[in-house]
């Protein structure tokens, strides 16, 4: 009798391995399709964007959550008090989101913008984009996070611990950050975003995760559990990925045609910002001879923006139509595939790192 798991995995590993060879174009043609949509359905965004709270998108939560999912049901909970001793990763980072992202973004936002690009945007404009940038730079990605630590076979109890870390230090530290770089005496931090953000990409999806792995376990045993289930979970992680940039890009699509010229100006700090920060904590965590599955998705969170949250902030602060806004909107066309280069750059230099996990004891 044939072992019915073959057929399963197989499938699954063919499914995934068409995604994953191609991403680059997949995500090209996801985004250019995201705008034609837009434009050409212009009702499908405009009810989509009916189902928002707090400036968070429940639509593209909802894909998110698809994307996090199979990471999360991965997830020993006995290995969460492992990860915490992952201390050296943990300080990286910490450091990396806190002491250092924020302030190299205000610095390589201020020379492009007012300097480098001054010949093509006013003064008090290059202030408002300088500003959406400087808060971009300040808020530590919270739900895409766990896709790229995913995509590079991260550690998800690493990934789960500083995310949680990064949520607990972004109430005490985000607005005196955008406060001092920017000189905000009134700034106005939307915690309703913050909470809702942590209950839709972290709460949820970890319950979901912890319940179900559980029950599955339990009823069908771990080596169905491993073998099958989680094989077959793979490529929803991609496909929720390319199904999320539709959307997101379909939002976008109007910002992005009737603003060509000045995104572009804005990606540029952003982007060089993003490698520049992974760049050094990637080396970092190779210097301090951290393991690969908790280098690379370390390196991943000290890189990665929380969109929402620097969005729902620059319209508080700023307006709708200002600049802060539409920098903050660039940071999320940015992204995703700025992120997914970082993702390849990792999985090339796997070799690079310890393969096995050490925990630091010390």
């Amino acid at each position: 009798m044939s072992d019915p798991k073959v057929p399963a995995q197989d499938d699954s590993e063919k499914t995934l391995g068409f995604f994953e060879r191609y991403l680059t174009i997949w995500v090209a043609l996801c985004i250019v399709g995201g705008i034609v949509v837009g434009q050409l359905i212009p009702a499908l965004p405009e009810v989509m964007a009916r189902f928002t709270y707090a400036e968070v998108s429940i639509p593209v939560a909802i894909l998110i959550w698809l994307m996090i999912y199979p990471m999360m049901v991965q997830i020993d909970f006995a290995s969460i008090r492992r990860a915490g001793k992952q201390r050296r990763a943990i300080t990286l980072c910490t450091i990396m989101n806190w002491a250092i992202k924020p302030f190299t973004m205000f610095l390589w936002a201020s020379l492009f913008l007012r300097v480098v690009f001054a010949p093509w945007i006013e003064p008090e404009l290059a202030t408002e984009y300088l500003a959406g940038a400087v808060i971009l730079g300040a808020a530590p990605c919270t739900a895409m996070v766990f896709v790229w630590s995913y995509l590079t076979r991260g550690n998800p109890a690493y990934t789960l611990v500083q995310v949680a870390i990064d949520d607990l230090l972004l109430l005490v530290f985000f607005a005196p950050i955008v406060v001092f770089l920017l000189g905000l005496s009134d700034i106005v931090v939307p915690w309703n975003t913050v909470f809702l953000s942590v209950v839709l990409y972290v709460v949820i999806p970890l319950a979901a995760g912890y319940l179900s792995r559980i029950y599955l376990i339990r009823t069908r045993g771990i080596d169905w559990f491993d073998n099958v289930f989680c094989r077959r979970l793979r490529p929803i992680t991609i496909i929720g990925l390319l199904a999320t940039l539709v959307l997101l890009f379909s939002f976008q699509g109007e910002v992005i045609l009737t603003n060509p010229f000045h995104i572009v100006l804005i990606a540029v700090p952003l982007t060089i910002q993003t490698f520049f920060v992974f760049s050094i904590a990637y080396n970092w965590a190779r210097w301090w001879r951290i393991s690969h599955d908790v280098a690379a998705p370390a390196a991943l969170v000290g890189s990665s923006n929380f969109f929402e949250l620097a969005v729902a902030t620059a319209i508080v602060l700023f307006g709708l139509d200002s600049g802060a806004a539409l920098a903050a909107v660039v940071g999320v066309l940015v992204e995703v595939p700025v992120m997914l280069t970082l993702v390849r750059i990792a999985n090339a230099t796997r070799d690079k790192f310890p393969q096995s996990e050490e925990m630091e004891q010390a």
